[in-house]
């Protein structure tokens, strides 16, 4: 019984390692791409707006993870040992899951870190406020209608006819305003834990952002 147990939980980690990679590698993207566009390099070339735009095609792969609890849920339903779920799946999801979130709260605080640089820090809660719509449609077209960030090149016509139309509907426009309420709650909660963990001896920029919003980030 043991043995047929925890032969059914490997098959289902190999299952999961291969989208779980694929997921986090897409999440990692804009990653990348922010510390290029916002740490090493300023504004104004045509490279630089070609990788913006890129950047903000691969962005809601981030948080887009969130989403893949509901692969947790089937898991938990196939395998009925308490300690198998506790132990393992739990314990990777959330690493899974906080890892590619964490890849967007990073992104957002180097953008972040860009406008204060520029001398535009007025813009940062507006501008994460953009992200987090534009980031909650692209999560409700990547889950429900299953377009990918390269689809916005492949088949454009698709992405802005049925992806716009999707998105009128009543349903759609209350699973995305849920999804911005998430984003937003979740996002604000771990930039302070990642603003707090990389400069542990000083609170003075989470509470100035507190007051005026200004973020000068890590």
């Amino acid at each position: 019984m043991k043995e047929e147990l925890i032969a059914r939980v490997l098959h289902i980690l190999r299952i999961n390692m291969s989208w779980m990679t694929w997921n986090l590698f897409l999440a990692f993207i804009p990653l990348a791409l922010s510390v290029w566009l916002f740490r090493m390099r300023r504004g104004g070339t045509w490279l630089w707006w070609l990788g913006f735009l890129v950047f903000y095609a691969f962005l809601p792969n981030a948080p887009y993870l969130l989403t893949d609890v509901i692969h947790l849920i089937d898991d938990i339903r196939k395998i009925q040992s308490v300690w198998m779920i506790t132990l393992v799946l739990i314990p990777l999801y959330l690493l899974v899951i906080l890892g590619g979130f964490e890849a967007y709260v990073i992104s957002l605080i180097n953008w972040g870190y860009y406008l204060h640089r520029i001398g535009k820090s007025h813009w940062i809660w507006r501008v994460e406020l953009i992200t987090h719509f534009l980031c909650a449609v692209g999560v409700y077209w990547g889950r429900f209608l299953r377009f990918n960030s390269w689809d916005f090149i492949t088949q454009p016509d698709a992405v802005l006819t049925k992806g716009v139309e999707e998105i009128i509907g009543k349903q759609p426009l209350v699973i995305i305003a849920i999804t911005f309420v998430v984003l937003a709650g979740l996002y604000w909660i771990m930039k302070r834990v990642t603003l707090g963990l990389s400069q542990p001896g000083s609170r003075i920029e989470i509470k100035s952002e507190s007051t005026n919003s200004n973020t000068p980030n890590i």
